[in-house]
């Protein structure tokens, strides 16, 4: 049962779904707050209560300066870079477009650790997968929203280049960590780039949203508190995956296809004009054959190279 619990799979749906959690809180949040504002705040939280449990100040510090040069970039792209292209991007799309723009980052995921990873390359199996994954994500977002095009298309068409300007940010920054010699923990690494790249979005906030520190309601603060919490659980689980050895880039990031999956399915259980629908359910299908896809051609893959092996 341990095993269980320390397995790449099951610590891949559990980030996954933290992650799929914060579509609520973020909703709640910039009712009463600005995008980079609200973004930063929350960031810097999360790197901080990590920083906290992590205990260990002195070991927290030599591996910082040790590596300051690696811990500042991924500061920059991690949190910095894709937040500021999501935010930015995803202000000037309709909704459904921009969630599947975004549901499809696996599949840049792919291609990027393709060309940068000599061990993860596409296979016809492989990409045949993921596109499942991608139509699995359209035919959710299309069944929940309709996409409709307003307002300048010059403008769309700009967010809609921030966005998968911000998945291919997403990729690199993910071969960057699993690829990285480092001698720096996972912990230490998504403490500090939650809390450089919180205060990044802060500052870049202040001149372009002004400042609003509230007061604000309860429910602003319940929201922060579960975004902070989740963030900071979610980015150690998944740098602890990318360090893992054995690990592929493309291949974990595929589980990220369950992120609409399971907000479609807290919606559901959670907001009172949320009901399950036939198309969402279908998407839903089409995404569990993607991941079972997937899994077959990961398996085939480990089972040829085992083969090849000289004994």
């Amino acid at each position: 049962m341990k095993n269980i619990f320390k397995s790449t799979t099951f610590l891949a749906i559990l980030a996954t779904w933290l992650w799929s959690t914060a579509f609520v809180g973020v909703k709640i949040g910039l009712e009463y707050h600005t995008p980079f504002q609200f973004a930063g705040i929350r960031f810097f939280i999360s790197g901080l209560f990590i920083f906290l449990l992590f205990g260990k100040f002195n070991l927290f510090y030599s591996q910082v300066k040790a590596n300051w040069r690696f811990v500042l970039w991924i500061s920059i792209i991690q949190i910095f870079a894709q937040y500021a292209l999501f935010y930015s991007g995803l202000n000037l799309v309709p909704g459904a477009l921009g969630a599947m723009l975004i549901g499809a980052s696996p599949l840049f995921v792919a291609i990027v650790a393709h060309f940068s990873m000599h061990n993860d390359k596409m296979t016809p199996l492989k990409t045949f997968s993921i596109l499942i994954g991608v139509a699995g994500i359209a035919v959710i977002t299309l069944g929940r929203t309709t996409i409709e095009m307003e307002g300048a298309l010059n403008l769309e068409l700009l967010g809609i280049g921030l966005l998968l300007v911000n998945n291919l940010v997403a990729g690199y920054s993910n071969v960057l960590v699993s690829k990285s010699s480092a001698d720096v923990s996972p912990f230490v690494l998504s403490s500090t780039s939650l809390m450089v790249g919180g205060i990044m979005l802060f500052l870049v906030s202040i001149p372009a949203e002004g400042i609003n520190m509230g007061p604000f309601p309860a429910e602003y603060y319940v929201a922060l508190a579960w975004l902070s919490f989740l963030s900071a659980a979610a980015f150690s689980i998944w740098f602890t995956l990318l360090k893992r050895p054995g690990v592929k880039v493309s291949v974990l990031n595929v589980w990220k296809f369950l992120i609409p999956v399971s907000g479609a399915i807290l919606s559901w259980i959670l907001l009172e004009d949320e009901n399950p629908d036939l198309i969402s359910v279908i998407g839903m299908v089409i995404i569990a054959i993607s991941l079972l896809a997937l899994n077959f051609a990961n398996r085939k893959s480990v089972a040829t190279k085992s083969r090849a092996t000289p004994k």
